[in-house]
């Protein structure tokens, strides 16, 4: 298991940007595939990027292709989305989780064995 923390959330304005982050405790953090999660009040949690261990693939929902980024730099222990164009739709909380090590991105939640504690991002129109 590895333990992440997310910051990065906050309150923005529609149209506008956001870069949200996840760190991992551990030094094997660079072996697993990792992919951010969101859940909206009132809905189920959704799967929203991921990505592989070695950052060369990446999978993303379709309400955010061309507007989401996400990234890795395994030197810092660190899994970044980056979101542009933000909708309020967009508004959740943005949970990351650790995926299967070694392992190409998924979006099935189940293959997730730790999450973060999330943070919220809320996106005024």
């Amino acid at each position: 298991q590895v333990q992440l923390v997310e910051s990065g959330g906050g309150l923005v304005q529609a149209g506008g940007s956001l870069r949200v982050s996840c760190a991992g405790s551990r030094r094997t953090f660079s072996s697993y595939s990792m992919g951010w999660f969101r859940q909206a009040p009132g809905k189920e949690r959704e799967f929203v990027a991921a990505i592989s261990w070695t950052g060369s693939n990446t999978l993303y929902t379709d309400s955010v292709k061309g507007r989401f980024t996400i990234s890795r730099d395994n030197a810092k222990n660190t899994v970044y989305l980056q979101m542009n164009s933000l909708k309020p739709e967009d508004t959740a909380v943005y949970y990351c989780a650790a995926g299967p090590r070694f392992g190409e991105p998924t979006s099935n939640g189940a293959d997730f064995g730790s999450w973060g504690q999330g943070t919220q991002v809320t996106v005024s129109s």
